[in-house]
């Protein structure tokens, strides 16, 4: 089992100096797929995603079949944690351009970058609510990862968990009612969920396994949706899971023998993107919601994690 995910997400907020700062022992091999940025067309369905294949640690967009991509960033600091704006128009990341890492906003061609926060903590993990007014967002601000609540511009900061337990990974549901998280509040990592302002916490997992990284259909029609989220119950490698909303109806999406990560779903729920170690290194794969049909989307020497699919 490679343990390159599992312990970045169980230290979580503490292991993003290495996630997020370019730790990468160089350049690496080039890309074999022949993507022309100068001519990269950003209407369809579009996934963003982390690369280090140009030597650091970029947000990547290529079209869902993968046949073209461009790096958006193209910054000699680290980028990362892409989370799409509901009409797609706009990518939130976290990046340490600034000297530490801070959540930022840029149009999805990269173009207009916007820093939100301007702390010494490290603040990631970012996500759009459903209207498009507020981020969720992981930050250690408080000596311990906390999740908080600002307006899309940097405006109105909210703290909404207080635990001395690590709480991170924040989601939104489609309807905007409910936040899912990554919390250890209950000794292990588990999937909690709770009330925008912090209230009404409910462990959706509650189980001995580490599950972490909860993902969320954006547009589920006015259902909320499943949760994606990522889990080592079942023989100690790390595979993808999907639940209802309120932890039941648990189906297991992934069972290769390596690790798969950091899931995302399509508007409509019916595949999810993630990422695996099936091939040696963290590649980006594409699956049916059932567990179907499994197609690899990238090929490169580099690392390619974090995708996120636009909504």
């Amino acid at each position: 089992m490679s343990t390159l995910k599992s312990a970045k997400h169980r230290i979580v907020l503490v292991a993003a100096a290495c996630t997020l700062n370019a730790c990468a022992d160089g350049p690496l091999e080039p890309d074999i797929e022949a993507w022309s940025d100068s001519e990269f067309d950003f209407v369809g369905d579009l996934i963003a995603f982390e690369s280090q294949r140009d030597g650091n640690r970029e947000i990547y967009v290529m079209t869902a079949d993968a046949s073209d991509g461009i790096n958006v960033t193209n910054h000699p600091a680290a980028d990362g944690d892409a989370s799409w704006s509901p009409d797609g128009s706009k990518i939130a990341f976290a990046s340490t351009r600034d000297g530490n890492t801070e959540i930022y906003v840029m149009n999805a061609d990269g173009s207009d970058v916007t820093r939100l926060t301007d702390n010494p903590a490290i603040d990631r993990f970012p996500s759009w609510s459903p209207d498009g007014g507020r981020l969720a967002f992981s930050t250690d601000r408080d000596g311990n990862a906390e999740i908080y609540l600002m307006a899309s511009d940097g405006s109105n900061l909210v703290r909404v968990t207080d635990d001395p337990a690590e709480d991170s990974e924040p989601a939104w549901l489609s309807d905007g009612s409910r936040l899912v998280f990554f919390s250890t509040r209950s000794g292990n990592g588990d999937i909690w969920s709770m009330n925008p302002d912090g209230t009404a916490l409910d462990n959706l997992t509650d189980d001995p396994s580490f599950d972490s990284a909860p993902a969320t259909v954006a547009r589920a029609q006015g259902d909320p949706g499943r949760i994606s989220f990522v889990s080592d119950r079942a023989g100690g490698n790390l595979d993808i899971y999907t639940m209802d909303m309120d932890g039941s109806n648990l189906i297991r999406v992934t069972t290769d023998s390596d690790d798969d990560f950091d899931s995302s779903w399509t508007s409509d729920g019916a595949r999810l993107v993630f990422d695996s170690y099936r091939n040696g290194n963290w590649d980006i794969y594409v699956i049916e919601s059932a567990g179907t049909n499994t197609i690899r989307l990238t090929f490169d020497a580099a690392d390619d994690e974090s995708p996120a699919w636009r909504p």
